[in-house]
């Protein structure tokens, strides 16, 4: 990541921290794990990719808020959480002490991660890689990931053309971002995927993703429904979602052949 790029990052996301602190309240801290796997369809299935946390060594990369590190620490894991904007770590501590949790928080730069080889199990990320050169950002996250290990990531998927349009000119909560960062595409996956060649991917909120602009929850479930019909019977469809879950495996031997999967 250029330095321009770096500053401007950090500037947006302290910024947008600074803005959330001075409304937060203590109260607001507290929160249930089922609020937080159950806020978009895709968190809960990714969660479970994880596999059982019990004395996992967790990195929860680019952790924002927080709430991702609480729900790790309540499963068991050992998390280290960083993030490169400061505003939102102090968050993520504030989060953590309210929830009586432990985790280790550190201010770093994703593509340039201050951590020794092989130092996670498991890593979480809940959409950041699209904010990073991946070519940079999949050598740190092999390097850090200790044989065995599995990264998992919830990222905006870039493969519908109406939902670019949508995102460029339609109003919407949580709209906000920086200049540089765009949705995840198949150049991308294709970047991953030549460090971790088992790469599994699946799409999330084909149909469902209405429910962005449409609130009646009988309606966004039975377009939920539909969304798991159609994709169960055409894999394909999934190039059309909103958000992808990344699934990255580390081999456990050098000489290990991987089992590569995506239908996208």
């Amino acid at each position: 990541m250029s330095r321009a790029r770096l500053h401007n990052e950090r500037q947006f996301h302290d910024q947008q921290a600074a803005q959330r602190a001075r409304a937060l309240r203590p109260p607001d801290y507290e929160f249930s794990d089922n609020s937080y796997l159950n806020h978009e369809s895709w968190i809960a299935p990714a969660f479970d990719a994880l596999g059982d946390l019990r004395n996992q060594r967790v990195l929860d990369l680019g952790c924002g808020h927080g709430m991702a590190s609480v729900v790790l620490a309540r499963r068991g894991a050992r998390v280290t959480a960083c993030d490169l904007s400061l505003g939102y770590l102090r968050e993520a501590q504030a989060r953590a002490a309210v929830n009586r949790v432990r985790a280790h928080f550190s201010v770093c730069d994703g593509e340039r991660l201050p951590f020794a080889d092989g130092s996670f199990d498991r890593i979480w990320g809940n959409a950041i890689l699209h904010h990073f050169d991946l070519r940079r950002a999949a050598r740190e996250i092999d390097r850090v990931l200790a044989p065995g290990g599995i990264a998992v990531f919830c990222e905006p998927w870039a493969g519908n053309r109406w939902l670019s349009w949508a995102r460029r000119g339609l109003p919407y909560p949580g709209k906000e971002r920086t200049a540089d960062e765009t949705p995840l595409g198949q150049d991308d996956l294709d970047q991953l995927r030549a460090v971790f060649p088992s790469l599994q991917v699946r799409g999330y909120q084909l149909l469902s993703m209405l429910g962005r602009v449409v609130r009646q929850r009988h309606l966004v479930s039975s377009l939920a429904w539909f969304d798991e019909v159609l994709i169960r019977h055409c894999p394909r469809w999934q190039r059309y979602c909103r958000y992808v879950v990344v699934c990255l495996r580390k081999t456990a031997h050098k000489n290990s052949t991987p089992n590569a999967s995506g239908c996208l």
